[in-house]
């Protein structure tokens, strides 16, 4: 899985000369394979009916799949020209599009876990938070009334499509993300929330973190506009325009939200939910991992049927898998005989891609069809990703995970503490990337 973000920062403010051209599901973007939406999950929440509405929109307009991005959204690809109002008109009726001035603006993530873990669990009164009653809050909560709010506030459309709000329960895996504004919950029913990278925060009540994330919102605004660099996110503002704590909390002051200074403040981590079943359970809290997060409707299908049949949701995480409460052994095993994963262990744990050939044109190979040609027989400790050009879209977080490149006369496979190693040829791919992710060095570093 990607590991925890790095400790890098830019040295030099960005100064952008164009509006953010990010897609969205009204805004589609032409790609080599046809038109891509990319439909907006805050906290990466569906109903079964919403999750149905997006199969059938695959089928109907798309090339009938479903891809999960690192966001925890779904991407539908291989639309045709023209049918953008058809599918809008689709999402709408599914109540994926409450807003259609903010969907593309509508990028917030929570804890996929939060609220489901059992008592002996780490929301549970035997896990590390307890006592009872000092757990850890749920975070969707907050989302869901964060997106509310972002929605109903006209000036929020202004936003880029690129900036990611975070509402994390406290155990720190979306916080690792890089949010341009995170909430991350304490005990006590309390929050902290951080602007950007900043080593200090505000603590205040959690039911005021969804006012105090929309202030953060206007504040950066506010501060990219006096810059007149066109920012799109929290660390592309000039130093002289940075954002503070101080000075957010005389907005949250002037706001009505009582909150106090803390800093600096512990950055908790938290791996991403691994792939489980239901482990000989009547019902289970299951964590499905499409490989490389791409998924046909009918498998999407067989989710949105054993969440139905359970706890009437599914939860699509920042690490394009999906969580689905309250499900059945039947329904685990239905997931697993449509080729899907529930155990964990699995090569798919630590591989992705980019889109690569046939979506997109910048694309030397079909990196998808290399990466499940060796997965079986290239396992390592340290993640990898396949890139199809230099632009590595989609490459983890941090630094420490192999790289390999398509070139147009095979790869280059960077790992570290190795000599990059160029035109790795398709033959040769499974031992050379077996090698680099299981060397004692590398595995040290």
């Amino acid at each position: 899985m990607p590991q925890p973000p790095s400790a890098a920062s830019r040295d030099e403010p960005v100064i952008r000369e164009r509006g953010d051209a990010c897609p969205g599901a009204l805004r589609l973007h032409a790609a080599d394979d046809g038109f891509l939406a990319r439909v907006r999950l805050p906290g990466g929440l569906l109903t079964v009916r919403q999750a149905s509405a997006l199969a059938l929109a695959a089928d109907r307009f798309g090339d009938g799949h479903l891809e999960l991005t690192s966001r925890g959204n779904v991407q539908l690809r291989g639309l045709a020209d023209g049918c953008g109002a058809g599918l809008a008109e689709l999402l709408d009726g599914a109540g994926l599009l409450p807003a259609p001035s903010h969907e593309r603006v509508r990028n917030i993530v929570a804890t996929p876990m939060s609220g489901l873990d059992g008592p002996d669990g780490p929301d549970g009164p035997d896990g590390p938070d307890g006592p009872e009653g000092q757990g850890r809050p749920d975070a969707l909560v907050w989302a869901l009334e964060f997106d509310r709010l972002l929605c109903a506030s006209p000036w929020a459309a202004a936003l880029s499509g690129r900036f990611l709000f975070a509402f994390d329960d406290g155990r720190g895996d979306v916080a690792s993300l890089g949010p341009d504004v995170t909430v991350l919950g304490r005990p006590g029913g309390r929050a902290l929330v951080r602007l950007g990278r900043a080593a200090d925060a505000v603590e205040l009540a959690g039911p005021d973190s969804p006012r105090a994330a929309l202030t953060a919102a206007r504040y950066f605004l506010d501060s990219a506009a006096e810059a007149g660099t066109q920012a799109w996110r929290v660390s592309e503002l000039p130093a002289e325009h940075a954002l503070d704590t101080a000075g957010f909390g005389r907005r949250l002051e002037v706001a009505g939200i009582a909150a106090t200074p803390v800093g600096p403040v512990d950055r908790p981590y938290a791996p991403p939910p691994l792939p489980s079943g239901a482990g000989g359970h009547d019902r289970a809290t299951l964590c499905v991992l499409p490989p490389l997060g791409r998924l046909d409707s009918a498998q999407w299908r067989v989710l949105a049927q054993v969440a139905d049949e359970g706890g009437g949701e599914l939860r699509v995480t920042p690490w394009r898998s999906v969580i689905l409460p309250a499900a059945s052994a039947r329904g685990a095993a239905r997931i697993e005989d449509a080729g899907l994963v529930l155990a964990p262990g699995s090569p798919w744990e630590s591989v992705t891609a980019c889109t690569g050939r046939p979506g997109c044109a910048k694309s030397r190979a079909d990196v998808r069809a290399d990466a499940r040609a060796v997965a079986d027989r290239a396992r390592g400790p340290l993640p990898v990703h396949w890139s199809g050009c230099e632009r590595r879209c989609g490459h983890p977080r941090g630094t420490a995970w192999v790289d390999l490149v398509a070139t147009g006369s095979g790869y280059r496979l960077a790992a570290p503490g190795r000599p990059v190693r160029d035109g790795v040829r398709p033959s040769e791919l499974a031992a050379a990337l077996a090698d680099a992710r299981t060397d004692p060095d590398v595995v040290k570093k």
